[in-house]
């Protein structure tokens, strides 16, 4: 029986620690504030800053876990490279959690193995970065290098634009670096997530691609598959191997594309389940979850366990309209009328505008739309 500790207890988190308790696991599940959703179903449970280094030392001490998952960005990640190499295991390596949690590094190491991607430039500053966008050109795409779910990402559409969309990026960084990576603006035709699975004793596979909608730099909504034409998924499975690859370890990890006229493009990358994915829970008999506990427990996978258990589906976020302690749900009966739809309540306290706080999962979109329409988080 392993002993896992997983760095980051939201909805992702959650579900990771129910696969892995399906295996016979122990899970201890660690954030910045109690009662988060995998706190709720977790075996044991920590609270602490995991930004700081000697915090998350003396945490990982005190459990002595077999297993280091990390499930969001802000955490010190300079201690797990410590940890590593003191003998324990960081999922899918403390190098791979170090260069993802940080959109600099992992878009230097893609553009240093020649992969495709927008144009690109860093700021730390308002002069750099007014520079930078002038350079890059108008549109363009701004984010903090540290930050997740979309938090200060934002489009320069006007040169009256750029104060506000420094200071919004800043606002949104999490960790402690003032750093900002200005993008060029690509009109794709679409995006998607490819879920990568890297196998210690078996092959990398991977998940049919997923299609998804965004705003505010956060998903609304998904569907699987994406349609693509075989040139581009071949395209998008040989990219998504050779940075993984590059990466090491074992795992999912989430590798994000945008696709234009049959070019994929790579975006970004998260060495971990991705929201997205969270269509997998209607589509695939093991979904992302399953896939990553039974990669980094060395159980194995193979392609036909994918493909042969497969169905069309959709997800589609239920989000918070207003700050407050949450109260109850409204609709969900409603919702439940169509046999087809599954509702997963992600059982945070808190809400605060935008913020996901459940997902419908349904075999189409637009029933997945509806149902999640239906559904109203009530504040006290």
């Amino acid at each position: 029986m392993k002993k896992i500790m997983l760095l980051g207890s939201g909805e992702l988190g959650k579900e990771v620690v129910i696969s892995a308790q399906r295996l016979g696991c122990k899970v201890i599940a660690v954030d910045r504030y109690d009662n988060a959703p995998g706190m709720q179903v977790a075996d044991n449970y920590e609270v602490i800053n995991m930004l700081n280094h000697d915090e998350l030392i003396r945490c990982i001490n005190k459990h002595n876990p077999d297993l280091i998952v990390p499930e969001i960005e802000a955490i010190r990640t300079e201690a797990l490279l410590e940890i590593e190499k003191q003998g324990k295991t960081v999922i899918p390596t403390a190098r791979a959690a170090n260069l993802t949690m940080n959109r600099d590094r992992i878009r230097d190491l893609a553009k240093s193995i020649g992969l495709p991607t927008a144009k690109f430039q860093y700021a730390e500053n308002i002069e750099d970065f007014t520079k930078a966008v002038e350079e890059i050109g108008i549109p363009c795409v701004v984010k903090p290098v540290m930050s997740s779910s979309g938090k200060g990402q934002s489009t320069i559409n006007a040169v009256s634009d750029i104060k506000t969309a420094w200071n919004y990026a800043l606002e949104g960084a999490r960790g402690d670096r003032i750093r900002v990576i200005i993008e060029e603006f690509i009109s794709f035709d679409y995006e998607i997530t490819l879920l990568t699975v890297k196998q210690k004793k078996g092959p990398t596979v991977f998940c049919p691609p997923i299609g998804h909608y965004q705003e505010r730099g956060d998903y609304q909504y998904s569907w699987q598959p994406q349609e693509m034409s075989k040139e581009a998924i071949s395209q998008a499975q040989e990219i998504a191997k050779k940075i993984t690859d590059e990466l090491g370890g074992m795992g999912i990890f989430g590798v994000e594309f945008f696709v234009k006229d049959n070019n994929v493009i790579f975006s970004e990358l998260s060495p971990r389940p991705h929201d997205t994915g969270m269509v997998t829970m209607k589509t695939q008999r093991l979904s992302e979850f399953d896939l990553h506990v039974r990669a980094f427990l060395e159980l194995p996978i193979t392609q036909n366990m994918i493909d042969n258990n497969f169905t069309r589906g959709a997800s589609h976020v239920v989000l918070a309209d207003q700050e407050g302690s949450v109260h109850s749900y409204e609709g969900i009966e409603d919702a439940l009328k169509d046999d087809n739809i599954d509702i997963r309540i992600f059982g945070k306290s808190d809400a605060r505008k935008h913020r996901r706080m459940a997902v419908v999962l349904s075999p189409s979109l637009d029933k997945a739309k509806i149902a999640a329409k239906k559904i109203k988080v009530i504040i006290k």
